[in-house]
């Protein structure tokens, strides 16, 4: 009986060989959104290549310049450039980061992190980003990116102009107004 066994391993072995190769993969496009060529394929979901500039932004419960203030972005306000890489840190729990519909630059895809999750996102154009913590939004947990570049007040207006609940609106004012006195825009 063994031999059988041996002699059934060794056909099917042989088989193997013969089945038809796979084609070969298609050639992978490395260019970019911005449309330079890029020295690695694109992550899943990623519009542009990272340039190697991480900005971390803390998700807390507390803000740690008034301990009186609930529910921070810190920094809420950040200017950046195309390619730099916005990390959410969930410093304190039941956080997290979402950018905000009618908030971001045309043809950005924006993106939607989990509770409890750092979030990473590369920017992939100019303009104006805005994002929330769901669960906090509208205690006023938000924050505003600021991408500069050729066209980075094109969203600027609409962006101004999104409605937001409780006390969120309040926050985006002041961030707003911080980005002028700042000479962001």
């Amino acid at each position: 009986m063994n031999w059988k066994l041996a002699l059934t391993t060794a056909v099917l072995a042989g088989l193997a060989g013969c089945a038809p190769q796979p084609e070969e993969p298609p050639a992978v496009d490395r260019t970019s959104a911005a449309g330079s060529e890029a020295s690695e394929p694109l992550a899943s979901g990623q519009e542009v290549q990272p340039n190697g500039k991480i900005i971390k932004i803390a998700m807390l419960t507390r803000d740690p310049d008034d301990p009186d203030t609930l529910h921070v972005f810190d920094p809420r306000l950040i200017k950046a450039s195309v390619g730099d890489t916005i990390v959410f840190v969930p410093t304190d729990p039941d956080h997290q980061s979402s950018s905000i519909a009618g908030m971001l630059p045309e043809g950005a895809q924006g993106w939607e992190g989990e509770i409890n999750e750092e979030v990473s996102y590369v920017v992939p154009r100019p303009g104006i980003y805005g994002y929330q913590c769901v669960p906090h939004y509208g205690a006023g947990m938000v924050g505003l990116i600021v991408v500069e570049g050729d066209g980075m007040t094109d969203n600027l207006e609409a962006a101004q102009e999104v409605a937001h609940p409780g006390l969120a609106g309040r926050a985006f004012n002041e961030i707003f107004a911080e980005a002028r006195a700042r000479g962001l825009f």
